[in-house]
């Protein structure tokens, strides 16, 4: 196989959420601190947990990288200058930025960490990546509404050591490349800063201006409709192709996701890309089992984006916001001298049957023999979201071995 390994990028939305993406096969993790990340919502990081995470990351031969992607104003210039005055000392593997004024400081600041620039920059073309590439960027994050054939263009003009980083899955913004104003028109909250309140999830009717009050259902739906709410994206059954156009790095979405997202969505990834770098015979057999496991994790359905052609109505979801998903989030274990603990997430009880997805690709099912709770004493059940609890699954359990349940829908 001549061509390299791509890198699988996964979120951090948290420490935790960092080493359960490492455990599950990540090449390289992004995260954001809690001043210029554009996922403002998310638990995010400080600096303390940056150098730590990025220590922790280091030790297991993976990658950081640290987001500071939001629009910048006047205000935000001396944070970045905070942010990026930090980063020196904490040596990420690379800056996520699309502001040119926030690059302009970063690089005066950290001169030797390599610059990534955004989805939220709008890179549609090669002449921008070469641009980028004059500036001393050696890595673009491709716009979402570029094709297969887009791509491999680009990666035929631009030089041999310019990596394009692509998103392969996760939430697809119903905006240019993310650049939106719905939230800050409605809300006041600016996305473009990190503080989206998602109104393209919410339910829509139209209004005529000289009958106001009279709210006429969109498609005679008396529910309203969801106009803006795309399908997720999912290109886990066409990564040779995305591979073979020329992606480097192979990034999902979801900072704000739970554990359960992020070790499925990697472990199938993971997978399908090792599979797919042994022989791509492998990969293209083993499809549709890829494509199984991540809809046990919450989706909203899934589409191929801009990829292969613009999305038609095929790719939205018109009826619900609600999310899908066949399993539910139980914990995550961490053994503690003999005991299985973990923080609760969802109700089960004694005698329910429970999967255990593992790092190493396996899954167990087994019956909940006992559950105790935080003082280690007997209970039937565990109520309590949230809470410190231990399980006896009759066999032994390890660090990172993720409890959950089949239901028939989930919502986060």
């Amino acid at each position: 196989m001549n061509r390299k390994k791509p890198e699988l990028l996964m979120p951090a939305g948290s420490p935790e959420l960092l080493r359960t993406v490492i455990a599950y096969g990540a090449d390289a993790v992004y995260l954001g601190d809690e001043t210029m990340s554009l996922r403002a919502k998310a638990k995010n990081f400080n600096i303390f947990e940056i150098r730590d995470g990025i220590a922790y990351a280091h030790d297991h031969g993976v990658k950081v990288y640290v987001a500071a992607n939001i629009f910048a104003h006047n205000e935000d210039l001396r944070k970045a200058l905070r942010l990026f005055l930090q980063m020196k000392d904490a040596k990420p593997d690379g800056l996520i930025i699309s502001d040119p004024g926030v690059f302009t400081i970063a690089k005066s600041i950290c001169p030797d960490i390599p610059v990534h620039i955004s989805t939220q920059a709008n890179s549609t073309n090669y002449a921008t990546f070469l641009f980028w590439h004059d500036q001393g960027v050696k890595r673009v994050v491709a716009a979402r509404e570029l094709s297969v054939m887009e791509l491999m263009e680009i990666r035929q003009q631009i030089p041999e050591d310019m990596e394009i980083e692509c998103f392969v899955h996760g939430a697809m913004c119903i905006s240019y490349s993310g650049r939106c104003l719905i939230s800050n028109y409605l809300t006041g909250r600016d996305a473009n800063r990190g503080e989206c309140t998602h109104p393209c999830r919410w339910s829509y009717q139209l209004v005529e201006e000289k009958r106001p009050g009279q709210y006429m259902p969109v498609f005679e739906d008396e529910r309203g409709t969801y106009l803006y709410h795309s399908k997720d994206l999912c290109m886990i059954e066409h990564l040779d192709e995305l591979i073979t156009a020329g992606a480097d790095s192979l990034k999902v979405e979801g900072r704000m996701k739970n554990a359960l997202y992020a070790a499925t969505v990697a472990r199938a990834y993971r997978r399908a890309i090792d599979e797919w770098y042994e022989a791509p015979e492998i990969y293209k057999d083993n499809r549709a089992s890829y494509l199984e496991e991540v809809k046990k994790c919450s989706n909203r359905g899934f589409t191929t984006g801009f990829y292969f052609g613009r999305p038609d109505e095929s790719a939205q979801v018109y009826d619900t916001s609600a999310g899908m998903g066949e399993y539910e989030y139980l914990g995550t274990i961490h053994p503690e001298d003999g005991w299985y603990g973990f923080i609760q997430k969802n109700k089960f009880c004694v005698g329910d049957t429970v999967e255990v997805i593992r790092p190493d690709g396996s899954t167990l099912t087994a019956q909940v023999k006992a559950l105790y709770n935080e003082a280690k004493e007997p209970v039937a059940d565990v109520p309590h979201a949230s809470s410190k609890c231990y399980v006896d699954l009759g066999t032994e359990l390890f660090d990172y071995d993720i409890m959950r349940t089949a239901h028939t829908q989930e919502e986060e």
